[in-house]
């Protein structure tokens, strides 16, 4: 791996950003309540325009002397923002917990909590979006909640990778004279639309001027060392309100600044910037050809772009923070892959991404290489030597098995398919042309099988939350049991559906996006904002929560219930009831005497598979608010342990509240032990088109299986075992389990510590303690 000759500009901006204060913060809330207020009588997406102007145009910003990538959407680094059209009253009832929280922390500021309560929060109460979806639908989410988690309710929509290669190819002037010959010939209901882009590109050049400013009233006071390239970054931020970017640092720039708008716009996760090795290529084939630039100031400057993708976080309520915990922004970077002639790829620019992550290990961007068959050996072992490393990046995804699913079961072009783009965590996506909802929500298998097994009584509040249909020992045969188990899922995915119907509403009326309008595909052609179908594609992705427990329980109760009637259903239902409590041995028998998946046993495998496409052909039957299609995908995010206190004592002998499986497609952890080629081969038994949506396969090996280069050899061969069989996504955490016992207890030695969660990097020591304790027990690999 190449590594900076002088990293001493990037190891000044690593620890200053380490050691920054997090705070909430209400500046822009501020800007956005002033301007509501003052133009009540215009509709909403004109004041959502103009909030953003007036944001872009007085924010208070920052530079360090030492960047060479500039901008941000607060001042201090890593703040979260109070964004008060999207959520208000969670803020109210969360803001003085915000530093004590068990999970993603935030300092509070006296005097912003006092003008929050005086002059903020009294104009939003009752008017953002959060209180909208509340009132018009809040008690049956509220009843649906331990089974389906709702998602978007108190944020605007992210998960997107915008159109770059336009932006980088127009510029904002670009953008406005494209926007001003389609207003020659626009209808009057397009014409809000184009005034609304206008106005917030126009506050984009000037955000970007502001830059320029305030770097050249700094300048005087800059060291000698770092005065010039400040300098020439102030120019390039001036150049880009006049003209495209030319050099491959003024793409960088341009890029940056994209990202940092859009969060300004909508201070949502997961906005992407896809496959930044084919776009930028041309940019850094130049100045690297004509002398212009070198390499190592290349890898400087992306290491720079790769420190800006760590600054911004997102502030999350309480609950959500637990489903998403440790700041996962998703910055998803994806390099390698197919081209648009279905012919591998990858580039200089490929290897100086994983030279960056090489050197600075952090959680962001999360770092994607797309493999295929023809994939190339260097390639790959660039990657591995990362993944040796034990930042959790890169993770991996199989051209093999996504091109395919992508473009049969979605209908996508074939062409935008073979250019898929991971948002996110693991969510898949078309390049710019997308409004793709990954996030919609979470569907939890476990709790529809426990209400099925109990009467559609919760085993944790003895509620009736579910259809009663019988209990395990009212159901004759097995058969019987899963057709009561298919009603009880049909029932909460059209509950789910309902919800689902009033919360996209709730986006279009509230939450109208008129800059990444300008950076989505087909929105100016239509003269349609995204939020109201204005993209090519309109998708919306359903996860599925947790097949590997689910056909661990189904397989226990065929075999031990029905098949050899080794436990009575009156003692396991009995065991479930008590959580085990006098029932040691039945719990035993579970956990001991069934087959498990992930251990390529095809008959508990296919328990799984058979729900997971049961569930993804239901949502063929659905449109989506915007006209598009529903699908699914099965990732967890953090969900797993939130999701895992929603569920009683289940019949694969799990405790009661206690975690779910990892990942998506994971085995429950200490329940894969074949290996890990036996666990690729249970997840190939899944379909693909469950996963269009996403999937996650999570895996851990010791450090030391990578000091050799016999080791980084099968390690190969191993993610060409994974790329025959067809397995959508992998990712590896590397390290020993004694490192992280250590850091759990004395944090402060390992604040640097990063660990891959599921399907994004977070550092260990932010995280809460249920989930470091989940972490640790995963299974560990020391051969292949």
């Amino acid at each position: 791996m190449a590594k900076l000759k002088n990293n001493e500009r990037i190891e000044i901006l690593k620890k200053r950003m380490l050691e920054a204060p997090r705070y909430a913060s209400i500046e822009q809330a501020r800007i956005i309540t002033r301007v509501y207020k003052e133009n009540e009588e215009l509709s909403t997406p004109k004041k959502r325009a103009l909030s953003l102007a007036a944001a872009l145009r007085e924010l208070e910003i920052g530079v360090e002397p030492e960047e060479l990538i500039v901008g941000n959407r607060t001042k201090g680094v890593r703040y979260g923002v109070v964004f008060p059209e999207s959520g208000c009253s969670w803020i109210d009832r969360e803001f003085e917990t915000l530093p004590t929280r068990d999970q993603d922390k935030f300092l509070v500021r006296d005097e912003d909590i006092k003008e929050f309560r005086e002059t903020i929060y009294p104009y939003w109460k009752g008017r953002s979006m959060e209180d909208v979806i509340r009132h018009n639908y809040g008690e049956k989410i509220d009843e649906i909640a331990k089974v389906v988690k709702i998602n978007q309710k108190d944020h605007a929509q992210g998960h997107i990778c915008p159109d770059t290669e336009m932006w980088l190819r127009l510029g904002v002037n670009g953008l406005i004279d494209k926007i001003h010959q389609k207003q020659k010939y626009c209808k009057p209901e397009q014409e809000e639309f184009y005034e609304c882009t206008l106005i917030v590109l126009d506050g984009v050049k000037d955000f970007m001027k502001r830059y320029h400013d305030h770097i050249y009233a700094m300048l005087d006071d800059v060291d000698d060392q770092y005065r010039e390239s400040l300098q020439n970054v102030a120019d390039i931020c001036l150049a880009l309100t006049q003209r495209a970017p030319e050099t491959f640092h003024e793409a960088l720039q341009s890029l940056w600044f994209l990202f940092v708008v859009l969060h300004m716009e909508s201070n949502a996760s997961s906005f992407s910037p896809g496959r930044m090795d084919q776009y930028l290529y041309p940019y850094y084939r130049s100045d690297i050809a004509s002398g212009y630039m070198t390499r190592q100031e290349a890898l400087e400057l992306m290491e720079c772009l790769w420190l800006k993708f760590n600054q911004i976080v997102y502030l999350r309520n309480k609950n959500s923070a637990k489903y998403f915990a440790g700041f996962p922004i998703g910055f998803n970077v994806a390099i390698g892959g197919l081209d648009q002639d279905g012919n591998d790829t990858y580039n200089d620019l490929s290897l100086l991404c994983l030279d960056a992550q090489y050197d600075l290990g952090l959680p962001q961007p999360n770092l994607s290489v797309r493999l295929n068959k023809n994939s190339s050996h260097e390639l790959m072992q660039e990657a591995i030597k990362v993944v040796a490393k034990g930042s959790g990046m890169p993770q991996f995804f199989n051209d093999e098995a996504i091109v395919h699913a992508m473009h049969e079961d979605l209908g996508i072009d074939y062409k935008d398919a073979l250019n898929y783009a991971i948002v996110g965590c693991v969510e898949l996506t078309t390049h710019g042309n997308n409004l793709g909802w990954s996030d919609a929500a979470m569907f939890n298998f476990n709790k529809v099988l426990e209400l099925t097994l109990n009467n559609g009584v919760c085993l944790l509040t003895n509620k009736k939350i579910g259809l009663d249909l019988g209990n395990l020992e009212t159901y004759e045969t097995f058969e019987d049991l899963e057709a009561a188990f298919k009603k009880q899922i049909d029932y909460f995915i059209e509950e789910m559906m309902k919800a689902e119907v009033v919360v996209e509403k709730a986006h279009q009326d509230c939450l109208p996006t008129a800059f990444l309008s300008c950076v989505i595909d087909d929105c100016i052609d239509n003269g349609l904002d995204v939020t109201r179908g204005g993209a090519k594609y309109n998708l919306s992705g359903i996860q599925m929560i947790q097949v590997a427990n689910l056909a661990d329980s189904l397989a226990a109760l065929k075999k031990l219930v029905y098949d050899e009637n080794r436990i009575s259903k009156h003692e396991l239902l009995s065991a479930l009831q008590a959580d085990f409590k006098g029932h040691e041995i039945t719990q035993t028998m579970l956990l001991n005497k069934v087959e498990k998946y992930g251990n390529d046993v095809a008959w508990v495998d296919e328990l799984g598979a058979k729900w997971a496409m049961y569930f993804r052909n239901r949502m063929k039957n659905y449109t989506n608010y915007r006209g598009g299609k529903y699908h699914t995908g099965m990732y967890t995010v953090s969900a797993h342990v939130p999701m895992g206190e929603n569920v009683g004592a289940s019949p694969d002998g799990r405790n009661a509240m206690t975690p779910l499986a990892d990942g998506g497609l994971s085995a429950v952890y200490g329940r894969d032990m074949s290996g890990p080629t036996a666990v690729l081969k249970s997840v190939s038994r899944i379909s693909n088109s469950c996963t269009t949506n996403g999937g996650l396969l999570n895996m851990k090996f010791l450090p030391e299986f990578f000091s050799t280069q016999s080791g980084l050899d099968k390690f190969e061969d191993f993610l060409r075992a994974f790329v025959d069989l067809k397995v959508c996504h992998i990712q590896f955490n590397v390290v020993r389990k004694e490192d992280l016992l250590d850091a759990k207890v004395h944090p402060e030695n390992h604040r640097s510590l990063t660990i891959r969660v599921a399907g994004y990097t977070a550092y260990f020591v932010e995280l809460a303690g249920k989930l470091q304790d989940e972490i640790i027990e995963r299974t560990t690999y020391d051969h292949i």
